[in-house]
């Protein structure tokens, strides 16, 4: 950024991203719209190194510095990230950023900084165990508890991505000073392309949180295709098997957009999500949702989808069979949650983190561009 730029109101803020999960597509579509606020945005990469494509796109909306360093639930021990806070202060000093975003909350453990410090809590290892064992984490994932809080505690804002989330994050960690909710988004265009007679999945599989194990089972009972995108195989050697569901393998944003437009009928039987970015994509292209009845998705779509117990394969199967043979049913829940998905749209995003943002600062991030 050019001093001129400075001096014309521009804001530099230093957000952490990953190529795993669904933080990259978060990180790209907020960044583009911060960028008509006049706050541009350098990403700092950690984890596996991201495809070609990724990193074209992140070079279209800001820059992308990718750093040798770990994601901290892909490593066995907290000494494997230990450095990870200073790699990021200093990346920051070197990039002249006014503010951290950091999309990890163990980042900003006792980082060393004069900047203001956001933490959005994605999701992390101690709420997934709540939610999917019902138990707290085990003794060798203590110190994720420890990290994670010692975050919060560094942060001058904590942001959750919805309200079931935050009340999550402080029954595992107690109360949490500086905590906001700010719903995540999507960028894709709403859409009402001809749909196909075929229920769609999507999700990184390997992950028990996703539950695949129940789609799985529901699609042997289901009269449609029942067909699964998403990765089978995690970071650390994780892998699950589709055996009845029609599984197309890990897709490009492009290629999964398209696959979301077409289907009819959209399905997550999730045991935790804090947000759930795929049901909001499917909303945008106009789906009927099935939903797993957890807080996270009664709080975003209730009124809006189709819940089913998410232990119970056969009342998905009941669901999918039930839209499957009404199509009029199909296109009003269809109607009902693409009116829902207009709620979250990256411009309010992108306000309300800059509402974050100026809370933090003595250097004002606007919410409209200068």
């Amino acid at each position: 950024m050019s001093g001129d730029e400075r001096s014309n109101g521009h804001r530099r803020v230093l957000m952490t991203v990953d190529a795993i999960g669904g933080v990259w597509r978060y990180a790209m579509d907020l960044a583009a719209a911060l960028k008509p606020n006049n706050i541009d945005v350098v990403f700092a990469g950690l984890g596996p190194t991201p495809t070609d494509d990724k990193v074209a796109e992140a070079g279209r909306i800001g820059k992308l510095v990718w750093l040798d360093a770990p994601l901290d639930w892909t490593v066995e021990g907290e000494e494997a990230v230990a450095e990870v806070p200073r790699l990021i202060a200093d990346l920051a000093r070197r990039e002249e950023a006014d503010l951290l975003h950091l999309n990890l909350p163990s980042q900003a453990a006792g980082i060393e900084t004069d900047l203001p410090v956001a933490v959005v809590c994605h999701s992390c290892v101690v709420t997934w165990f709540a939610a999917v064992r019902g138990s707290e984490v085990p003794p060798d994932w203590r110190w994720h508890y420890r990290l994670n809080q010692a975050g919060f505690t560094r942060a001058d804002a904590v942001i959750a991505p919805s309200r079931s989330h935050a009340r999550a994050m402080e029954a595992a960690y107690g109360p949490i000073g500086g905590l906001h909710v700010v719903h995540n988004a999507s960028s894709l265009e709403a859409s009402d392309e001809p749909k196909q007679d075929f229920v769609l999945g999507a999700g990184r599989w390997w992950d028990d949180g996703k539950n695949g194990a129940v789609l799985d089972k529901a699609a042997a009972m289901t009269r449609w295709t029942v067909a699964a995108a998403g990765a089978t195989t995690g970071p650390n050697g994780q892998t699950m098997r589709f055996r009845h569901a029609d599984h197309r393998g890990e897709l490009s944003h492009e290629r999964m957009s398209a696959l979301t437009r077409q289907a009819a009928v959209v399905a997550s039987p999730s045991l935790y999500e804090p947000f759930g970015l795929a049901a909001l994509e499917a909303a945008r292209a106009g789906a009927a949702l099935v939903l797993s009845d957890i807080p996270t998705y009664r709080e975003i779509w209730d009124g809006a989808a189709l819940f089913a117990e998410p232990h119970r394969p056969d009342v998905f199967a009941d669901a999918f069979n039930t839209l499957a043979d009404d199509p009029q049913l199909r296109a009003a829940f269809g109607r009902k949650a693409r009116a829902r998905s207009a709620g979250f749209s990256v411009k309010a995003q992108a306000e309300a983190m800059c509402s974050v943002y100026s809370g933090m600062s003595a250097r004002g991030f606007s919410t409209a561009a200068e």
